[in-house]
């Protein structure tokens, strides 16, 4: 093998370590992000950078109420009344081979990821009555909202999650632009092994840089 061969193989070898080393932690630490909706304003605005904190999927930690995630879309967003299983909230995901979990989950592609809020977490019982949210029957304070926002079911798709428990090992999210989101009230609540990742910081505009709340 002459020197130039040995050199170009040299260099794929180094490539190809760097891609695998960037996807593991693209995969297991965090990640860039740009929002593309405004289900969440205005905490968040279209076109901002966000750097997402995928630590909690690597250790399975269930995040707090009032954190920021992105989790996995659902195979289904809307059921019907004879369809839709209070007893049994959750979001309902198609299983996959592992090629097919792998070129989703870890290559990201042909995946779609929502942004929103958590509400309630295992245990929990949540009502939406009224324009509010009900946590054990004591209304939620949530600030992030904006004056003259309510959350209601009127506007989601097919019929709603509005009164139910928590499963365990399961949040319940919304996105602050309560009636322009598509979320939990929809399809249920999100599995802890669907969550990716905590919004941690917000990156760009500068202006705007530091800890979204």
């Amino acid at each position: 093998m002459n020197s130039t061969v040995k050199e170009v193989l040299e260099w794929v070898y180094c490539i190809i370590i760097a891609l695998v080393l960037a996807m593991l932690f693209r995969y297991f630490i965090g990640t860039p992000t740009v929002v593309q909706m405004s289900s969440m304003y205005p905490t968040l605005v279209e076109d901002q950078r966000l750097w997402l904190n995928r630590w909690g999927r690597t250790t399975k930690t269930l995040p707090e109420r009032g954190e920021i995630i992105t989790f996995e879309e659902p195979a289904k967003l809307e059921y019907s009344e004879s369809e839709i299983d209070l007893s049994n909230p959750v979001a309902y995901y198609e299983d996959r081979n592992a090629w097919e979990w792998f070129v989703k989950n870890f290559l990201e592609i042909g995946k779609r990821s929502y942004i929103k809020r958590v509400i309630a977490l295992p245990g929990e019982h949540v009502q939406i009555k009224d324009g509010k949210v009900y946590i054990n029957d004591e209304e939620l304070d949530e600030p992030y909202l904006q004056d003259g926002i309510v959350t209601d079911v009127s506007g989601v798709m097919g019929a709603p999650f509005d009164d139910f428990i928590v499963p365990e090992n399961c949040v319940f999210a919304m996105g602050d632009n309560r009636n322009h989101s598509t979320d939990c009230r929809s399809f249920g609540c999100i599995p802890l092994e669907k969550i990716e990742s905590t919004v941690a910081i917000r990156i760009w505009p500068l202006n705007k840089w530091g800890k979204v709340e």
